[in-house]
């Protein structure tokens, strides 16, 4: 897979928002590509850039206030920042599809679900209204949703909240995009149902070889069902590798943070973990390392000097200053740990 030219190849993407309080570069120089059939997860607490990146390969960052001010986003070699309008609209639902974190904010209150499904697939396919019509169906079952036929009848307010999230899946796997993307998809479901859904996404990335682009910040979904992952921090992405190296061998002291605080079974804890401080307001801190005021292992240079993402294994890369190969403590030796 890795010689293959990538679906998506996003290169130093800047998307910034204009407001009245100044400039605010919500994802700030971020990189990183999709592979056909691949599922990547795009990791990181609320606020992070995560959402904003999934917008702004969609093309829907709202504007004003926001806009691509910097960088590439290539789908199959397109590149999407210098696309029409209409182009989109064309990639939209057919070759790029979303589901959103909550379908009832994305499925229309007043329209029957069937009348919002058939028309996307008659949209982008051109079809006549029975033949997309018996698409809509054969989609319905596909997501596994019982009772498809009379489904198409009912309106969004008469299903549950796992049901409209498989609405949701059906009418973004209508027309077989080569690429999904999933923002927070089962963020509003009882743990049950999340796992019904992570096991149908995973089963249709699996037959129809569709890539997907799973945003999340629950670490249990990710070792679940991705390949790779990328973790971002406040705009930037701050390791990035596959889901073995990441769980195995996290690098970044944020990473290792998140990986802590995931509550563990095996070993009973009077308290949970937590990284301290919150996340700074985007644009705040104007240099240095963006993580460095709740890093518990920070340098005097990183409040000072911006790292870069260092490559410290085969896919494996990490923006932290302890993996730079020197500093002013000491050499990172073998094993990945700093000597004096």
């Amino acid at each position: 897979m890795a010689n293959d030219a990538p679906l998506l190849k996003v290169e130093e993407l800047r998307t910034t928002f204009y407001t009245d309080d100044g400039e605010i570069p919500a994802v700030d120089s971020i990189s990183f590509d999709i592979h056909k059939g691949e599922i990547l997860g795009v990791v990181g607490e609320s606020g992070c850039g995560k959402s904003v990146t999934s917008l702004s390969v969609m093309g829907l960052v709202p504007s004003p206030p926001g806009k691509i001010d910097g960088g590439k986003i290539l789908f199959k070699e397109e590149d999407l920042v210098q696309v029409s309008e209409s182009r989109m609209r064309d990639l939209r639902g057919n070759e790029i599809a979303m589901i959103f974190q909550e379908p009832m904010t994305s499925l229309n209150p007043v329209f029957t679900i069937g009348n919002q499904l058939i028309e996307a697939i008659r949209i982008h396919k051109k079809w006549s209204k029975g033949k997309a019509k018996q698409r809509a169906v054969e989609i319905l079952k596909q997501v596994g949703l019982p009772r498809a036929e009379e489904l198409l009848s009912e309106y969004p307010h008469q299903l549950s909240g796992g049901m409209r999230q498989r609405v949701m899946i059906a009418m973004a796997m209508a027309c077989e995009p080569e690429l999904l993307i999933a923002d927070e998809p089962t963020t509003a479901l009882d743990v049950t149902i999340q796992a019904q859904i992570l096991a149908l996404m995973k089963k249709l990335n699996e037959d129809t070889n569709t890539a997907v682009m799973l945003i999340t910040h629950d670490l249990g979904v990710v070792a679940e069902v991705c390949e790779r992952i990328i973790v971002m921090y406040s705009g930037k992405v701050v390791e990035q590798g596959t889901v073995k190296e990441i769980f195995q061998n996290p690098q970044h002291p944020y990473t290792k943070g998140l990986i802590q605080s995931v509550p563990d079974m095996r070993y009973k804890k009077d308290k949970l973990y937590s990284i301290p401080g919150n996340v700074p307001k985007p644009g705040s801190i104007k240099s240095g390392c963006r993580f460095a005021p709740r890093c518990e292992v920070a340098l005097e240079r990183c409040t000072t000097e911006t790292p870069e993402l260092y490559k410290t294994g085969n896919e494996h890369c990490t923006r932290c200053f302890l993996y730079d190969g020197t500093t002013k403590e000491g050499t990172k030796d073998g094993r990945g740990t700093v000597t004096s």
